[in-house]
């Protein structure tokens, strides 16, 4: 049966991207480990780190969007910001690879490491195979003026181009999560269970801001979803993502207005700052990794995944509830954090 979300996001240009839904598994040897099953509490894990471009992650969903409006108009050159070990900017760099478009990367110095592996591993690695052009730029330097200044400079060379911002999260952008929403209620369905929590990353603010516009149309309401700020405080980071969920929702032709409270959104895992390692995240990732084989990168998915962890110790859930962990993807920074993983407690 088609929803009011699907008729709104069908009436919106996307790029297919994705290749069909993501899974969702079930979290067995994690659910033993940290005592669930006894507790009647499930946990579960949505896959979009696995996807058949770019290795795959969040970014991609946005990105089915802004990709959809940039070839609708002409548009030969994508240009986008982040920082040096972006996930956007490298998925921004393999979908121009698969369409044959130029790409070119506005990276700045936002995270305070200088080792070989985070300045030239990773991310950076698939950036440059991928064939974009890199331009790095000091910390504070605004990089989305000087990528509008650059497409100012293709432009008058008889170049279309779009600048995208920082993590494509902008309300066209986070339809992408909107649809993970609609998405997310069709596997529901066909697994017979139905999430009372998904848990998500909050970086810039449009994968929670989407889920969030998504869930609330499909009646679910925006309170479904829960994230761990990783770029700013609690407070900073709640605020936009309640104000990036509105401008979603108005533009799928929703003038349901949100309440601050309906946005939930734990700033406990942030630590020093954006890709400063946490112990709690270290332990994180390596628990993923040991008891189930999978990753979660070290910037995003892993202070989510800590925070989860923490919510689930600390019995914050009752028996009977079905969580979400939505895996964001960003597994090449683990190769970035090498030194970092080597010389802390295994």
């Amino acid at each position: 049966m088609q929803t009011v979300l699907d008729t709104a996001l069908n009436a919106i240009g996307r790029a297919e991207l994705l290749q069909g839904a993501t899974a969702i598994q079930r979290a067995e040897r994690l659910e033993k480990h940290l005592g669930l099953s006894a507790q009647g509490i499930s946990l579960y894990l949505k896959r979009d780190d696995h996807m058949l471009i770019g290795g795959g992650g969040n970014k991609l969903r946005k990105l089915e969007f802004h990709v959809g409006a940039a070839l609708k108009s002409g548009v030969d050159t994508l240009i986008t910001v982040g920082g040096i070990q972006s996930n956007h900017a490298r998925l921004t760099a393999a979908v121009c690879a698969r369409l044959g478009m130029a790409c070119e990367l506005f990276l700045t110095r936002s995270v305070p490491k200088e080792d070989v592996d985070y300045e030239l591993n990773g991310n950076v690695l698939l950036d440059q195979l991928f064939g974009a052009e890199l331009h790095v730029l000091a910390q504070g330097v605004d990089s989305l003026a000087m990528a509008e200044r650059r497409a100012t400079q293709l432009r008058a060379a008889g170049r279309e181009v779009l600048v995208i911002p920082t993590g494509g999260s902008t309300p066209l952008g986070s339809l992408g999560y909107a649809r993970c929403a609609a998405e997310i209620v069709q596997q529901e369905v066909a697994l017979d269970v139905r999430f009372t929590q998904v848990v998500v990353p909050n970086g810039s603010a449009g994968t929670h801001a989407g889920l969030a516009a998504g869930f609330e149309l499909l009646g679910r309401g925006a309170s479904t979803v829960k994230s761990w700020s990783v770029l700013a405080d609690q407070a900073t980071s709640a605020s936009r993502t309640l104000q990036l969920a509105q401008e979603t929702l108005a533009l799928l032709g929703s003038s349901t207005p949100l309440q601050a409270d309906a946005i939930h959104v734990d700033g406990s895992q942030l630590g020093e700052g954006y890709g400063l390692p946490t112990q709690a995240m270290l332990d994180a990732v390596r628990l993923m990794a040991r008891c189930e084989g999978l990753l979660v990168d070290p910037v995003y998915g892993g202070k989510a995944f800590a925070g989860l962890l923490d919510d689930l110790q600390q019995g914050r859930y009752r028996s009977g509830v079905n969580v979400l962990f939505i895996m964001t993807g960003g597994t090449p920074g683990l190769y970035a954090y090498r030194e970092t993983f080597e010389q802390t407690p295994r």
